[in-house]
């Protein structure tokens, strides 16, 4: 199993280029089996995350491939022919690791009628249920049980399959929101969603659609009205991905503690507000074009409390960031968790860096010190992983960073785009 190793100290300078969302990336592909004409999907990232989709969409009988691979993996475009699909099931197996499963409920059972996906699994960072998802579809006429382990749903074409419904979910839920808006596309009569969420990655998925043949309105308001229709078709050009938001605010924060003057190329600022913000209350300087971000940082940043809520407030995934930022910050900040209850599993880790961080709760107060110091940590998710190598990148001496595994679900080569900053970072065997 991989490590990362850090030497902590270096400032980073230079350009980085920010990836395809992997938050749009994960639903766009399992919006392919909405159709039996072939999807061609650009700026897809390179991550365990997308493999594990491919690996699923093969599974079921569909052709997905990168394009142009016969002398290795080169480009980020990837053609999705769902046109031979003979077994709509996504096994324990290919989705125990990836919660963004459940991604293939909608359009499966939209289209076939019937659909057996294995209850997800993915980051242990809190409950996530999907009954918000099976709430919705009952809505819309299918007949749902869960049984073993498995949602075994049923929208036969002979009784009329997926009727359009209005329906308001308890939470907002952003998995919740693509699976309903995906499955209603291809429902008879309208359907409209309320409380749906806003994420930037909703309004791409929707736009891969409309290009698809589908009817929808509201796409990135609380409210969106789809019109479903008989069948899509294939995108007349290939449909670029979003860029990754989260990735470019984790470079952000990692300019904010080490130091530097770096420049994100292909990054959306106007995706990044509240996040920006907070780092403009830090003493960050922060200036955007259309699709390039430039982040200059230097001596210690301040202290910044901030309260995790849905889009467009500030997102949880760049809550163990920005714990990582304010450890090494003048002064004390709380910050506030409320999306997930299991999120501060990094805190322990960056303990032992040398932080000081009193949790209560979803509730975690953080007093900077001036230098953190190197030692092994253990990643605990996704982004948790992200926070400590952040926190690797500003500490004296070597820190290792296991269980990568996590870090590579859902970042392209975090080490070699850092390494191409200055940072003294590698991938090595423990």
């Amino acid at each position: 199993m991989d490590q990362l190793l850090i030497r902590g100290g270096r400032t980073l300078q230079g350009e980085v280029a920010i990836a395809g969302a992997k938050n749009a990336a994960l639903p766009e592909l399992c919006a392919a089996l909405l159709t039996d004409q072939p999807v061609t999907l650009d700026n897809v990232p390179r991550l365990q995350d997308v493999a594990t989709t491919l690996k699923l969409l093969r599974n079921m009988g569909a052709a997905a491939d990168w394009v142009g691979e016969r002398d290795g993996p080169t480009g980020n475009t990837v053609r999705i022919d769902a046109s031979s699909v003979t077994s709509p099931e996504a096994p324990y197996e290919l989705v125990k690791t990836m919660r963004a499963a459940i991604l293939v409920l909608g359009p499966l059972l939209a289209r076939f009628g019937e659909a057996t996906v294995s209850l997800p699994g993915g980051c242990a960072i809190g409950s996530r249920p999907v009954d918000q998802h099976i709430k919705g579809l009952q809505a819309m006429g299918a007949q749902i049980s869960v049984e073993h382990g498995y949602i075994l749903a049923k929208a036969p074409k002979s009784s009329g399959g997926l009727r359009g419904a209005r329906i308001t979910t308890d939470m907002v839920t952003v998995t919740g929101t693509e699976n309903l808006l995906m499955a209603a596309t291809l429902a008879q009569g309208e359907t409209v969603l309320e409380n749906a969420a806003q994420e930037p990655e909703i309004p791409d998925l929707a736009e891969l659609l409309i290009s698809m043949g589908a009817r929808i309105e509201g796409h990135g308001t609380s409210r969106i009205h789809i019109q479903g229709v008989d069948r899509l078709h294939a995108p007349k050009a290939a449909h670029r991905i979003v860029p990754d938001r989260i990735e470019a605010g984790t470079f952000l924060c990692a300019v904010a503690a080490a130091g530097g003057d770096v420049t994100l190329r292909g990054a959306r600022a106007d995706h990044l507000d509240a996040a920006i913000e907070k780092l403009r209350e830090a003493g960050v300087s922060i200036t955007a074009g259309s699709d390039w971000i430039r982040v200059q940082a230097s001596g210690r940043p301040r202290a910044v409390s901030f309260r995790t809520s849905e889009y467009p407030a500030f997102p949880t995934d760049m809550q163990a960031q920005f714990m990582a930022v304010n450890c090494i910050a003048d002064g004390s900040a709380q910050i506030a968790e409320t999306i997930f209850e299991n999120r501060f599993m990094h805190v322990n880790e960056l303990l032992r860096l040398g932080a000081r961080i009193e949790v209560d709760g979803r509730t975690a107060m953080v007093t900077g010190v001036e230098r953190l110091s190197g030692a092994t940590v253990m990643a605990t998710d996704l982004r948790a992983s992200a926070s400590l190598v952040i926190a690797g990148l500003v500490a004296e001496g070597e820190t290792r960073v296991d269980r990568i595994y996590h870090l590579d679900r859902g970042y392209d080569r975090m080490e070699a785009k850092l390494r191409g900053l200055g940072a003294d970072i590698e991938r090595v065997k423990p």
